[in-house]
This record gives C-alpha cells, structure tokens and sequence, in this order.
C-alpha cells in the first residue's frame, strides 16, 4: 500500500469518525484527577474520557489535561496495557501505541533478550523514559547486530511489570530542554500504581496454535506456553501513607520459525529462530506519606532477574564438530543472565508557594554472558562444553531539584526551575580463558573462542565513569483565555565532551471551545553513551544470513582510529511540529504534524572485512576476525509525519459503554548525508553501506494504524483490536538481498469477566487470522535459519492463545 493511499484511508476512516461519532482510547482515571482511586484501588479501572486525563508529562504546570496540552501526549492505562496476551510491557505498549514499535529480534545474541523499542522510527536511544518522573537507567547491553536500533544502549521496558503500572504517558515531542538528554523522539513516563488498600493476582497461560509457512517447509505448531503470574497489594498506613507492592513471574518456552537446511541430507530444521527461552522475576515497591502538614515522602525500588537462553546458527557436522564431541553438529544457546535495579527516593513539598522536589536515585543493570552447549576448537577434544563470557554492567546515580510556582501574571503564570547532577559508570569483566582464547598447552584443533559467542578477553575489560550537571528553567503563560505560551532552556555540562544548551518554544490557541491549534519548535541533543565510547568485543556478526567473526573497537582506539575513528560527540536535532485538537460531547481529535531534523547522529559502521585492502588486512590479523567496526559521528538524517488520534465513548442502558479508538502513524525517514572515512588506509573504507541506511530508513513500518473496539457490559467485557502495519525492508548489502515483510493486518480478539472485586476471567487470541510476514527466500537465507525477517514489527510467531485467571480484593 501507498502512502497516498494509506494517507487517503485514515483520513477517510477519521472523517467517518467524526461524523458517526465513534471512537474512543482506554484510559485509567490518574490519582491527580480521582483521588479517590488512592482509597478504594481494588476498584477495577474502567474506561474514562482520555481528555480529562491529568497529565504530568510535557508540562509542569499543575492540573493541565491531555487535551488542554501544548504537546501530543499519549495517557495508555495499565488495564488497556493488560487486556491483551502479550505480558511483555514493550510489546504490550507497541500494540496500543502507534508511533511506538517493537521488533522481535532473533538470532542476535543478547538483541534476542533485550529488545529495544522505538518511538516514531527513531532509535531506541533517542526516547527519554522515566519512572514516576525520574529519569531511569539505560541496560548495559549495545545493540551491536544488524538489528533495528542497531548500535543502541536503550532503556529496557520489560524491566517494569504492567502490573506496577497505573498508566503510561506517551510524550510525542521533542522535549530535551525539559528533561534532558535523549528526549529527540519523545518521552516515555511510567506511572506506578499508588494504592492504599485492595489488591489483585492473576495467571495467564497462553501457546501457539500455528501454520508455519517457510519458504521451503510447511508445518504445524501447537504448543511453545508461556506463563505469567502476577499479583500486587496495597497498603495503607497513618492519615494518607501507602505501600503497593507488585510482583510478576515469567516462564516462557522457546518458539522455533526456522526454516529447513538444505546443506544437510535428508533436508530438516538444524537451526531455532524465534523467541528465547525466558524465566524471570520481578518485583516492585511505590511508597508514599505526608511527614508535615506541607512535606511528603515518596520512595521507589524495582528489582528483576531474568534468565534467558536464544540460539546461535547450527553448527552443522564436520570434523572440528566431531573431534569437539558433537558427530551430528550442535546449536550453541546464548544465556544471557540479567540483573536490573530502579529505585528513587525523594521529598516535595510547599514552602511559601513554591512547590519543591528533591530526589535521589539509583540504577543499576548487568548483564553475565553464558554460552552453552557449544565448543572452542581450538581445545580440540578437550573443549569444555559451557563458557563464562563475561559481563557488561551499567550504573547510574542521579540527584535532582525540581521548584515550581504559580504566578497571578496574565491569566496565570507557571514558572518552573531546577538543577540535576548525574553520574554514569560501565565496565566490562573478562570471561574465563577457554570462552575466548587458546588452552595453556596449546591449541590442538581451530580458531579460538566458543562458537556462538566468544567471551570478552582481558583485552576487552574497561571501566570508565563520566559526570554531568544540568540546569533548566521552563515557563508557561495563559495569557488570555485562548492563548498558552510556554518556553523552556537547559544548559548541560558532561565531564566526557564538555557543554550543550537546548530550547523550546510553544503555544495553543483555542479558536474555539471545541478547535484549538498547537506547535513547538525546541532543540535536542542526545550525549554518546559510556557504551557507544567504550564497548569492545569479538562476535559472529550475521551479514546476508551468514556469521562473520567481527571485532567492535573504540573510536579512538589504535583500530578504530586508523579505520577513521574519532571522539564521539553529541547527536543534535531541530523539531518542529503543529497539530490541531478537535472535541465534542464524547469524541475527540488530535492530528500533529512534525518534522525532526538529526545531525551529528552517531551510527556503528560498517563490518570493514579484512579483504578490503592489505593495510586492513594486517591490521586485524592480530585480534584473528574477519572484520572491524566502530561508533562515528556525522549521520544526517530527517523523519516527518503524522499522528493522529480519534476516540468516542458511549453509554448506553441497554448495551452498555462503547469504547472505540482509531490511531495511526505515518512516519519517513530520509538519510540525507552519511560520513565518509578519514582514514589513511589505502583506499578508505566505506563507513555506511546501503544496509545501514536503508535499515534507518525502511527498518520500521512507515504506516501503522489501529483500530480499537472495547465494550462492556455490568461484569462482562470485549475487545477487537486490527492493527496495520506498513511494509518493513530488512536490507542487505544488495537490492537482491533485501527481506520484506509486506503489509500485514493483525487481528486480536479478548472476551472477559471482570469487577471491581471476585474472579477475574479472560480468554482471548492474538494474530487470529495466523498472519506472518513474508517468508525469507531460499536465496536469502543459506543455512534456512531465518525462516522469516527479524525486523518484523508484530514478531512472526503466528497465532496465539490465552486465558487469564485471577482476583481482586
């Protein structure tokens, strides 16, 4: 499909919208605008008027609603989060988000575990999400494969259960003269529940009831479960103190879209591509009192565990297999064990007017590599079958100081100012000696390293650390009746590169009661990460289906620099946007136009194979890969689109409430300018191939659009749910080796039983239709891993079914 045409049907569907008045998004009351939530939180969330959402994202003025706002703003409620089968709180949040996606990578190593998504095609990096305002911590992992956000520490959302959630708002703006670094997409708040009495637990148990058609195979899955537990308890202690306390269980089974090996006689499935295997726990703690009359005490922890086993390709039978122990080959598994640690504390309160908040908070994620059932060839027989890698750890502190005060100027003046201190650390620990290296007596059989995923070396090992310090001030004036004016400055300096200083310019105006108009125009930034500057490692990297021994190197390393390194520098952006907002009665409105000018933009280059010149050659020879890559500056690139978002609620006596909800994005993205080498190697390598622009262009859906029906009826509810997606190209270094998924409709159905209290009950399937992306061409996909193409915004698993238990009290 066209975007002419696509451009054509939503317009289309929202006029007929408009007209029939029909439709509607989920969203939970917030504390701010239902206090009463706080004392009676067993209370099932149902359906509210989005419009009246308060929101706290995107503005620091008090009491300002979704649809009074200057910016877009997104207010999704922890109940819409959880009335579907996916318990993966990014999959969860991509499904009723449009401009959020978020591929399922396979195949990539710890990609496969710590997925990232992305916020209107951008990198993952390039959204700035917060916990109850906070700014949270990065993973420790870089996304270092050819993978969508390919070169990315991102935030991990699945660190965070949908059950701690009360609700998530979307900020679709640039805003990183309020917030800080990384806020160029937009930003993502996490609200936690905040309950005093009641509490809720729940199972959900789901499996894949499949026809997997690859391009040389056609086969029946049923099976593959997963299941999710999960149940949370508020507390209530002295006049208004709570605790809320969550937690969730997770056991997922492997699912396996692989197609057949046509290099093996007779022809079968040798590699498992699809999701990992994944056990995790996680828990959550959200407390809150008043300790004066003007003062509170507010504190935040979340710690998770998870444990997750993906698959490299197979090793099919040779004799370095058989002389390790394996006469048939073997598939190596990739365990990554993640340890991931959010918590905050703080103090606000009113001192003669002026609202001040003091926080402190912490992070912290680690990431321990394992590599099972596998072998290092160059220990012959003697190779041990389980490797420790090594691991990769992030942590992050932060100390903020947040005033506010209202003024009576104009109609009302709302000034904002703060101070915020961060400091970052990464380091990466060795594995032991037969995950990367040679025996002490010698080699006896190949190249060293398991196979999979060779161990971080002595080599490799790095600990580095960086400080930063911010002030901002943000000012928003209701200057008449109709007209809000806002203005925001920040000043940042890092203890890495030095300064940078961002802005942001807004207003609204209310034509009308029911039309308004809205624009910003601000400035961005994004800092490198420690990641991006320090990370070092030899990997199999997949280049048009086939593993290549690569080594990623520092910028300013001896290999980096002579390849063309330099220091990094921040990413940099311009955006502007204008939208309009539209409401009457139950039915509202909102389209937004933007445009996001990135300069500066920071890419991992190309594999730079040894063939390419002697000089490169005898310059890898030494560290025994293939190839080199290593983080650059100087990527210029523009995205431009639209949002748009309809909804209208009904209630009926009879029928009872309607929710429905019509959503969609239309993004694009035009890589305008790319580095070139400025290296002395004769010729200098090329730095940014056509896969990695094509990748920042096509690699997510330019058209997403979804449609939502949700009904409810005293204790009994439905949900139907059809979500577009736009063709995706998963490049390769070649026209021909391109993967394209096409254009995809998924279809998600939900039946429930529900209340404010009592049994619980949901029975649902997602995909009902079974729909895949195109399957990968033989041509495509040599050894018949990549059954489909990994850059498949809605995964490629096929359909699948659930039922959710549960009680509330």
């Amino acid at each position: 499909m066209t975007k002419g045409r696509t451009i054509a049907l939503l317009g289309a569907s929202l006029l007929t919208l408009a007209a029939t008045g029909a439709v509607a998004q989920t969203v939970a009351p917030s504390p701010e605008a239902a206090p009463p939530t706080q004392d009676d939180p067993a209370q099932t969330a149902t359906p509210a008027d989005e419009g009246d959402a308060i929101i706290v994202t995107g503005t620091r003025t008090a009491g300002r609603t979704r649809l009074d706002s200057v910016s877009p703003v997104d207010v999704l409620s922890g109940s819409s989060l959880q009335r579907q089968g996916t318990t993966e709180l990014a999959a969860a949040l991509a499904t009723v988000a449009p401009s959020i996606n978020f591929p399922r990578p396979s195949a990539n190593d710890a990609t496969d575990a710590i997925r990232p998504a992305t916020l209107r095609g951008l990198a993952p990096d390039q959204t700035l999400v917060l916990i109850n305002g906070i700014r949270g911590h990065t993973s420790a992992n870089l996304n270092t494969n050819g993978t969508v956000g390919r070169g990315s520490a991102a935030v991990d959302l699945n660190t965070v259960p949908t059950a701690a959630l009360d609700r998530i708002e979307v900020l679709r703006d640039g805003a990183s003269a309020q917030y800080g670094s990384d806020a160029i997409a937009g930003v993502v708040n996490l609200r936690l529940r905040e309950a005093r009495q009641g509490g809720g637990a729940s199972v959900t148990y789901g499996f894949y009831d499949t026809q997997v058609d690859t391009a040389n195979n056609r086969r029946s899955v049923t099976g593959e479960p997963v299941v999710t537990a999960t149940a949370w308890q508020g507390i209530g202690f002295g006049a208004d103190g709570f605790v809320t306390v969550s937690g969730e269980y997770t056991r997922r089974q492997p699912t396996n879209r692989a197609d057949i090996d046509r290099r093996v006689t007779p022809n079968r499935v040798t590699g498992r591509y699809g999701d990992p295997a994944v056990e995790q726990y996680t828990g959550f703690v959200n407390a809150g009192t008043s300790l004066t009359d003007n003062v509170s005490l507010y504190a935040f922890g979340g710690y998770q565990d998870r444990d997750t086993r993906s698959a490299a390709f197979p090793r099919n039978a040779n004799a370095q297999t058989t002389l390790a122990g394996y006469p048939n080959g073997f598939v190596p598994l990739i365990n990554t064990k993640t340890k991931d640690i959010n918590s905050a504390v703080g103090l606000r309160g009113d001192f003669s007017g002026y609202n001040v908040d003091l926080s402190f908070s912490y992070g912290r994620n680690t990431v321990d590599f394992r590599t099972l059932d596998s072998a290092n060839y160059a220990f012959g027989a003697a190779t041990p079958r389980n490797f420790y890698d090594g691991q990769v750890a992030y942590d992050q502190y932060v100390a903020g100081l947040d005033v506010t005060r209202r003024f009576d100027v104009f109609q009302s003046l709302n000034v904002a100012f703060g101070i915020e201190g961060r400091r970052e650390g990464y380091k990466i620990s060795p594995g032991e000696q037969a995950s990367y290296g040679y025996p002490a007596t010698g080699a006896t059989g190949g190249a060293p390293g398991a196979q999979g995923f060779g161990g971080f070396s002595p080599a490799n090992a790095t600990e580095r650390g960086r400080r930063s310090g911010s002030i901002y001030a943000d000012v928003e004036a209701q200057v008449t009746d109709r007209l809000l004016v806002g203005i925001a400055a920040r000043g940042e300096h890092y203890s890495d590169f030095g300064s940078t200083a961002t802005g942001k310019l807004s207003a609204r105006y209310d034509v009308t009661d029911w039309f308004a108009l809205r624009g910003t125009a601000s400035t961005g930034f994004r800092a490198p990460s420690l990641q991006q500057q320090y990370f070092t490692q030899i990997a199999s990297v997949v280049t048009n289906g086939v593993p290549i021994l690569t080594g990623t190197f520092p910028s300013v390393s001896p290999v980096g620099s002579a390849l063309g390194g330099l220091p990094l520098e921040p990413e940099r952006s311009t955006n502007l946007s204008i939208g309009t907002v539209i409401r009457s009665g139950g039915f509202d409105l909102t389209i937004d136009a933007y445009r996001i000018r990135l300069r500066d933009q920071i890419g991992l280059s190309e594999n730079i194979q040894a063939t390419a010149s002697p000089q490169v050659a005898a310059l890898l020879a030494p560290y025994n890969v293939s190839a080199a890559r290593f983080f650059i500056n100087g990527l210029r690139s523009t995205a431009k689109g639209i949002d748009a978002v309809a909804h209208y609620r009904t209630r009926t006596a009879a029928a009872g409430t309607f929710d429905l909800t019509l959503a969609g994005n239309i993004n694009a993205i035009d890589v305008t300018s790319v580095p070139t080498s400025t290296a002395t190697l004769d010729p200098a390598p090329t730095l940014f191939a056509r896969s990695r622009i094509l990748t920042l262009e096509q690699g997510t859906p330019g058209e997403k659009v979804t449609g939502t029906i949700d009904w409810s009826l005293d204790r009994l509810g439905a949900l139907a749910r059809v979500t577009y997606y736009g063709n995706v190209n998963q490049p390769g270094t070649t026209p021909a080796a391109d993967v394209l998924t096409g254009d995809r409709a998924i279809t998600d159905l939900e039946l429930r039983y529900t209340g404010d209290r009592g049994a619980q009950l949901g029975i649902g399937v997602s995909n009902l239709f079974d729909v895949y992306p195109r399957a990968t061409a033989s041509a495509n996909n040599s050894t018949g891993v990549l059954g489909f193409p990994y850059f498949s915004p809605f995964g490629f698993n096929g359909r699948y079914l659930y039922v959710r238990a549960g009680l509330n009290w």
